[in-house]
């Protein structure tokens, strides 16, 4: 009998699949964690017991730094938002949308613009130059793919983004070692016809990246609610006028005082990034907490 501390890199079926110095165990979740109402999660932190039975148990959950519901990981560092000038065209709206709920849930939101030879990227860039968020433009050259690629080191990052903006394709060019399929994109539905059901995480560059057709924008949208108190904080770039403006209950979408929009008028945060600010506060401003938790 050894207890030994690992990663879940994926869990099937009952059984979550640890991974501990090169080695990966099969493991049974111990009956108290049903009881507590807790599910170990890919990317989650865990002590096991290995038995020479061969009837290994993860025992112990560490405290995660960050979760997501939908589609369910642990410890996530970055989330890389893949973003096509075309086919589909960007929505900025969604793409805030999911830098927001990744700020909320101490996950790095990190900008990936993706077909730049098919139409001009300046638009987009423009918008995500202003935000603290780190950006990457993908060219037909090898370099940026390179630098994406060295970005990923050490991190448990995971890809994202609507259908159609080239997921996997740029995984393949970055990962080719990881094999994955293309999805055929069926126009008729307009969403990605997926090989992949449940979360892994692959070891990548003494990192791991989430491989799942579940981190599609909707997903994530749908199983996240950001208060609206706590909407601000999740635009980085809004962080030195908070506290700032005439009134302390500024919801920073009139004029009145607000430090942010001054901010806006005068150049410094992207007036795109506002106005989505605003419909997202919109859409959270009447929710009452039985909404939220329910």
């Amino acid at each position: 009998m050894r207890h030994l501390d690992g990663t879940i890199i994926k869990g099937i079926g009952g059984f979550y699949y640890v991974e501990v110095a090169e080695e990966i165990y099969e493991c049974k979740a111990r009956g108290n964690f049903r009881k507590n109402k807790i599910s170990p999660l890919p990317g989650d932190r865990v002590s096991i017991t290995v038995n020479d039975n061969g009837e290994n148990t993860v025992d112990r959950i560490y405290e995660r730094k960050s979760v997501l519901k939908r589609p369910p990981v642990a410890n996530l560092d970055r989330l890389y938002i893949v973003v096509s000038v075309c086919d589909p065209k960007p929505n900025t709206l969604v793409i805030d949308k999911i830098s927001a709920i990744a700020c909320k849930n101490n996950i790095e939101p990190v900008i990936v613009i993706t077909k730049t030879d098919l139409e001009s990227f300046e638009e987009i860039r423009e918008i995500y130059s202003k935000t603290k968020f780190e950006l990457f433009v993908v060219t037909e050259d090898d370099e940026s793919v390179e630098k994406l690629k060295q970005s990923l080191k050490g991190k448990v990052s995971a890809f994202c983004g609507n259908s159609g903006v080239g997921k996997t394709t740029l995984l393949n060019r970055i990962f080719p070692q990881m094999n994955m399929k293309t999805a055929q994109i069926s126009t008729k539905l307009g969403r990605g016809k997926h090989t992949t059901r449940h979360v892994e995480l692959l070891k990548i560059e003494g990192g791991y990246v989430a491989d799942t057709p579940g981190f599609s924008s909707v997903d994530i949208e749908k199983s996240e609610v950001i208060r609206k108190d706590e909407l601000p904080l999740c635009f980085p770039e809004f962080n030195d006028y908070l506290g700032e403006c005439r009134f302390s209950t500024c919801s920073h979408t009139v004029d009145k005082g607000c430090a942010v929009i001054s901010a806006v008028e005068g150049g410094a945060i992207s007036p795109s990034r506002h106005e989505n600010y605003k419909a997202m506060y919109d859409e959270v401003k009447n929710l009452k907490e039985w909404e939220i938790n329910g």
